[in-house]
């Protein structure tokens, strides 16, 4: 299971963050600006991902859903928008193909964190968690590898064929590879539970009320704000950082990739793979300890960003990055594990979205634009040099998550849940 999922993840990081190493020959060819860009990369994508996710993951939380087949259908429809992508001819074409890519990926993330979660034990479940979460480095590794080769080779729209074409393949034999913990007569009873309630039983609990037992926790809370922020900074370096190797250090769109392959996804293979693993062991004994190593890995990374932006050398640059990349993603399988441990069961799914939500709205949908604004607003004064000027910023912006993690952590102790 958690080799299919990892599988299905990956491509959901590819589908999703290939745009960043085409961004430059997409804005040459179709004639966009930094703003421009930075929303087909984040909030074209962000708010259709964040917004559908929460009501898709209350009906994956029905005992009557098959978690299966819904990561199926999702992969299916990201995969396909994604390959329509490389048809568009302007922005706005590009925007909406790029809003359907949201829409598909709405459904996988917070379902496979509920399958995972009822498929492994407690003290395995950050390593777990971690293990899924290694589609995101993968996944980016792979994008800026295939986009910035094939885009040099063949251009920016055979990139996006190339990639959107494996997922539906996939999703044909997903149902096959994975079977849904709930059995099919469980489901079918909770289907004629549904149609027939008891009158006597309990009133099913709304969204709302869910998202307000969730957030009644205050590490809940603070795991929240430190994931939202990690997300945006993460998700506004992913885009600008190549930009900044290609315009500032003079690389071509397949140096760049290669050299963000390693600095961003190996990097953060190590450290997802780490921090998941440093969790379940220190975690057992000391739950404040399951987030000790992502609050003060992002608090030492800030300062080793801040002088891999300020060096000349493009080769020390993505060497100065590797440390500070391994840090910052060492809080993927801690955070989402605290996420399924602080709630009840039936409540996994849309605790888990309501991260994702946050990660991405304020994340994804926030970060990628706010740093193009804020370039474009820049570029009359440090002209070819304005995303070197913000990626300073947000080098030492890394100290506020750190910040929240280490608040959570102190709360784990008295509000984790067992099982």
């Amino acid at each position: 299971m958690l080799w299919v999922l990892l599988l299905v993840y990956i491509l959901n990081f590819l589908d999703r963050q290939i745009l960043n190493i085409l961004a430059e020959p997409i804005k040459a060819e179709l004639g966009l600006s930094d703003t421009q860009l930075g929303l087909l990369a984040g909030p074209a994508f962000a708010v259709f991902y964040a917004v559908l996710g929460i009501p898709i993951a209350r009906y994956a939380d029905r005992a009557s859903t098959n978690r299966v087949t819904l990561i199926s259908v999702s992969l299916a429809v990201w995969s396909l928008m994604t390959a329509l992508c490389g048809f568009v001819g302007n922005f706005w074409q590009l925007l909406m193909a790029r809003i359907g890519v949201g829409v598909g990926e709405a459904g996988c993330t917070p379902s496979a964190h509920s399958l995972i979660a009822d498929s492994v034990p407690a003290e395995r479940r950050s390593s777990a968690i971690a293990f899924f979460g290694l589609g995101v480095p993968i996944g980016s590794l792979l994008g800026l590898i295939i986009g910035g080769t094939v885009n040099d080779l063949y251009g920016w729209r055979a990139a996006l064929w190339l990639v959107g074409a494996p997922g539906l393949l996939l999703a044909l034999v997903v149902p096959l590879l994975i079977k849904e913990p709930r059995s099919p007569a469980s489901r079918a009873a909770a289907r004629e539970a549904e149609r027939s309630p008891d009158p006597s039983a309990p009133a099913r609990q709304s969204v709302a009320s869910a998202i307000r037992e969730a957030f009644s926790s205050k590490a809940f809370t603070w795991l929240f704000i430190a994931a939202s922020v990690t997300a945006f900074l993460s998700y506004g370096k992913g885009l600008w950082t190549i930009s900044f190797f290609i315009r500032s250090h003079g690389l071509s769109t397949t140096q760049a990739g290669l050299s963000m392959a390693i600095a961003l996804g190996v990097a953060g293979i190590i450290g997802t793979w780490l921090g998941g693993k440093i969790a379940d062991v220190y975690g057992t004994k000391d739950k404040r300890h399951l987030l000790t190593f992502p609050a003060y890995g992002m608090a030492i990374a800030a300062p080793i960003l801040f002088l891999g932006y300020t060096v000349e050398s493009w080769q020390i640059a993505v060497l100065l990055l590797i440390v500070p990349t391994i840090l910052n993603a060492a809080y993927y399988g801690p955070a989402y594990a605290c996420v399924q441990g602080l709630v009840r069961p039936e409540l996994r799914s849309v605790a888990a979205s309501m991260v994702v939500f946050g990660q991405n709205l304020i994340g994804l949908g926030a970060g990628p634009l706010a740093f193009g604004m804020l370039s474009d607003y820049l570029q009359p004064v440090a002209g070819q040099e304005s995303v070197r000027w913000v990626l300073y910023g947000a080098a030492w912006l890394g100290l506020i998550p750190a910040f929240f993690f280490w608040r959570a952590s102190l709360l784990l102790g008295k509000e984790m849940k067992s099982g």
